[in-house]
Order: structure tokens, then C-alpha cells, then sequence
């Protein structure tokens, strides 16, 4: 087990003592740990990967204590050779070898039935990316993943709960902490035992690596070095698969519009002139000073909404891409100029969700991130659950800033109810928050666990909101921000035939 650095993280290349000595860069390889120029001073990286581009060769770098986002690929220049490299350990990688090279056992032995309904309760199946197809061929099957299980509805006594405002949440002699193992939330609860503080999961985020489910996934190396869109310079954080022939780019080229991808300069340009696209393709259902939404079908705009897809795949590292974008709706949300309709971000959405799933993918790309755009596009992917008539949540699992930006709204609207309910003397439900937010029981309980809101207390279940919380609603308050308004949606739920919500063969 490799030593922790001084943000809690590996330190890179800790396994163990290793030769050191100076490199050329014909001589250093994958595995060399070197001294690379980042931000104006030299840091310690390992190399993970190394590739000729037209520009020359360049080194995937995994920087000492920093993010994996923050990975990048480096040309020569930047590797500072009068410092001493330190060469991989030949002995610990023939033992990596031939374990990799060890065939994995599979056991005959069938699990029992009551095994395997706990495996599934508690287990997701995630498809490796080194499984992702090609973009071009045609599509081979679709919905092979697993989906989670619905989770079991909770008793109706903990459902029913008093409102206590400015109270503390601590347990008295006789009181008893609510038995989180019985709740749909009690398994989320357990990863996250600390006390839940904003301040301190922005702090993991920006210090640890990847939250991917799939170990395999972690290792994956970004094949795209930087990318134009618009007037924006944007540079990837993960892996996205374009075709092959990209990853030789120094840069690539993607319309804004129509979201076309060019590998070179002079094509990029002659597409812009003949392209004429100047929003996305699809029905604008909402519009105000500030932005405009639009609903675009998978079926309908395949190669669009592929195109789209392969762009938000290179800042979501959970992400499992798929080509089959017929039973999705893809909810667009935009800025407005002279020129056209600049996208920010968007959701997607299964056309029918057999778990009540209303966001399956959510993104804010990076130029418009913590500037409120997400809690624009959660807050739309809700009023559309409301004028549905259903209560919403998004799949899992979430990205880390999918899960900080839901808790952040889900904390934030729940509070502002529950402090109506007590403005106006009334008792209040667990279902009746989740039926006035469109929002899932289990979503609302888990964030009243999360806030340390919901104590058992003499007898019955209380909902109790401290004062810290109320202070921090008002200082929310004093800020002026950007909300959807609800009767601006020029939407009705859409229906489909069983053809037009997957491939119509």
C-alpha cells in the first residue's frame, strides 16, 4: 500500500526504492517518475504513457498529489532533464506481469437465491470504457446494463414527523437516533460517515482522483490533448472515444452548432462557412432574458446527439457511452446573441424510465461551471417532473460535482419548505415534501440524514432544522439568483409508440 501525500493522497510512485539517474528523452518511458514544469516550477509526475503527434513526442504526466483531472500530456520541453529520473522497478513489474497474465477463476457453484437478491440490492454493473464501441458502426445492443433496483418504500411512521425550527439535533437521555440501516438512505449514509460539510467535499474533490466505479476506468488515459469550441479554449479531464486518428491532434475543432469535430484548421473553417445551425436541433420550450431550453429527440438527431454525448464524455469520468441515443430526450439549455444559441449545458432523459428516473446525464461545461447554471438545469429537469405529475431523481450513480450540486439543491429547497410548514404552524410529511418538490422520498430522507434534521424523539419522528442552517438560508437569501420560472414552459409530456422510443427496425 502506497503512503499517502500530504492531501491524503498516494504520493506518486511510492511503492518502493527506486534507481535513479539521468534520462534522455529517447530513454525515458512509460513508468519513469521525472520532474515535469508545471504552473512555473518543477513537480514530480510519473510517466503513464507516451505518443508521437505532429508536433513531436509528448508524456502523459500523473502529477504528485494533484487531480486526476489535472493529468495532462506534456512535450519535451517541459520535462526538466538536468534533474535525476527515477526508473520503474523491474522487479515489481514482473510481478504485475504475471498476475495481469493469471486467468481469472470462475467459479461453477451457483449462489443461492437469497445470495444473490442482496448482490443486487448493493451492486451496479458498470461496463469497462475499454468496451465503449467505435462511433461509426452500426449499433450492436443497447441496454445490456444493469439498472440498480428500485428502492423499498419506508414505514409510514417514519414518514409522518413533527417540525421543530431552530432546534439542535442531538440525542438526549431519552432519545433515540433513528435505526439508519432501515432506511432507503441507510447504505448512502454508511460511505459517508463523517458529518456531511460542503466545505470539506469540494477540499476530496479537488485533492483525490477519479470516484469511477470501475477500477479499470481509472487508468484510462485522455486521449484528447485540448479542444476549440466557440470562442472558448477548452482542455479535457477524461477520456472520450473519438475516433483514433484524433489522439495524433495537438487540437481539435468542434462546432459549436452542430457540434461537428475536425482535426485541422483549414476543414474546421470551411465547415463554419457552410454550416448554417445556429441553435441546437430541436423545439425551443423555454425562454427568458437570461436563457433558452430546447428538447431535442435522440431518434431524430442521432448524429447530433452522439456528437454531443462524445463532447461531455471528456468532463464526466462515470460516464459509460453508449451509441444508442434513440431512447433518450436531451433537454439543451443555452445563451442567446447576434450570432446564435451558445450552448451551456444539458440533461438527458429516458422517454420511459422504468425506475422514475427523470435526469439520466447531467453537464455544465466548464467555461459556464459555478456560475448557477447547474441549479438551472436541475431546477428545469424538476418543474418538467411537476408538470408530469411525477416524482423525480436522477440516476446513479452521480458524478462528484453532479452529487454536490444535487445536495446543495436538494438541502436548499427542503429547507425553504419545511420553514414554510413551521411560518404557518403546520405539520408536516416526508411524502408531502417529496409530492410539493417533485422530488423522490427516498432523496428527501437522505438529505434530512445527511443534514442531521431527523431525530427520533419521545415516541415519534421529528424533523427539526438547527439554527445554523436557518443562518446560512439567509445568507443564501442575500445573494441574487438566476431561477427557471415556471409558467414561461411551453411544454407537454410527450407520448411515444413502442417504435419511436428505440431503433424503428
Amino acid at each position: 500500500m502506497s503512503p499517502p501525500g500530504p492531501n491524503g493522497e498516494a504520493a506518486v510512485g511510492s511503492d518502493g526504492p527506486r534507481q535513479k539517474g539521468r534520462a534522455t528523452p529517447d530513454t525515458l518511458k512509460v513508468g519513469c517518475i521525472a520532474f515535469v514544469i508545471k504552473d512555473g516550477q518543477p513537480r514530480r509526475a510519473e510517466i503513464l504513457s507516451v505518443r508521437e503527434t505532429k508536433s513531436g513526442r509528448q508524456f502523459y504526466c500523473n502529477f504528485d498529489n494533484f487531480n486526476k483531472r489535472l493529468d495532462e500530456w506534456v512535450p519535451i520541453v517541459r520535462i526538466d532533464f538536468d534533474q535525476e529520473v527515477e526508473w520503474p522497478n523491474p522487479e515489481k513489474d514482473k510481478q504485475k506481469e504475471g498476475k495481469a497474465k493469471k486467468a481469472p477463476v470462475i467459479s461453477k457453484k451457483q449462489p443461492s437465491k437469497k445470495a444473490q437478491k442482496k448482490v443486487g440490492k448493493r451492486e451496479q454493473s458498470v461496463v469497462s470504457e475499454g468496451q465503449t464501441p467505435h462511433p461509426w458502426p452500426e449499433f450492436v445492443e443497447s441496454q445490456s446494463q444493469l439498472k440498480t433496483p428500485a428502492q423499498t418504500d419506508d414505514t409510514e411512521d417514519k414518514a409522518n414527523a413533527s417540525l421543530e425550527v431552530g432546534g439542535t439535533p442531538g440525542i438526549g437521555p431519552d432519545e433515540i437516533e433513528l435505526d439508519e440501516d432501515e432506511t432507503p438512505a441507510g447504505l448512502a449514509k454508511k460511505e459517508h460517515e463523517a458529518s456531511f460539510s460542503r466545505e470539506e467535499e469540494i477540499e476530496k474533490l479537488r485533492t483525490s482522483g477519479s470516484m469511477t466505479q470501475n477500477p479499470a476506468e481509472i487508468s484510462r488515459i485522455r486521449n484528447i490533448s485540448k479542444i476549440e469550441f466557440g470562442r472558448f479554449v477548452l482542455f479535457p479531464w477524461y477520456f472520450s472515444p473519438y475516433p483514433e486518428v484524433f489522439s495524433q491532434e495537438d487540437c481539435i475543432f468542434i462546432c459549436e452548432f452542430c457540434l461537428s469535430y475536425y482535426g485541422d484548421l483549414k476543414s474546421f473553417s470551411r465547415h463554419r462557412q457552410k454550416c448554417t445551425l445556429q441553435h441546437p436541433p430541436g423545439n425551443e420550450i423555454y425562454r427568458d432574458d437570461f436563457v433558452s431550453f430546447f428538447e431535442i429527440d435522440g431518434r431524430r438527431q442521432r448524429t447530433w446527439c452522439r456528437n454531443l454525448c462524445l463532447l461531455s464524455k471528456m468532463f464526466l469520468d462515470h460516464k459509460t457511452l453508449y451509441y444508442d441515443v434513440d431512447p433518450f430526450l436531451f433537454y439543451v439549455m443555452t445563451t442567446r446573441d447576434e450570432i446564435g444559441c451558445h450552448l451551456i449545458g444539458y440533461f438527458s432523459k429516458e422517454k420511459e424510465s422504468t425506475d422514475g428516473y427523470n435526469v439520466a446525464c447531467i453537464l455544465t461545461l466548464p467555461q459556464y461551471q459555478r456560475k448557477g447554471y447547474g441549479r438551472l438545469l436541475i431546477q428545469f429537469s424538476y418543474e418538467l417532473s411537476k408538470i408530469e405529475g411525477k416524482l423525480g431523481s436522477p440516476e446513479k450513480p452521480l458524478s462528484d460535482l453532479g452529487l454536490l450540486s444535487y445536495r446543495q439543491y436538494w438541502s436548499e429547497n427542503i429547507i425553504e419548505l419545511l420553514l414554510g410548514f413551521s411560518e404557518r404552524d403546520e405539520k408536516c410529511t416526508i411524502e408531502g415534501v417529496a409530492a410539493q418538490l417533485a422530488m423522490t422520498t427516498q432523496d428527501v430522507e437522505h438529505t434530512l440524514q445527511v443534514l442531521k434534521m431527523q431525530v427520533y424523539h419521545k415516541g415519534e419522528h421529528k424533523i427539526v432544522v438547527p439554527e445554523k442552517l436557518i443562518q446560512q438560508r439567509e445568507k443564501a437569501k442575500l445573494k441574487q439568483k438566476r431561477l427557471i420560472d415556471p409558467e414561461r414552459i411551453q411544454w407537454k409530456p410527450p407520448v411515444f409508440t413502442a417504435s419511436s422510443r428505440t431503433w424503428g427496425w
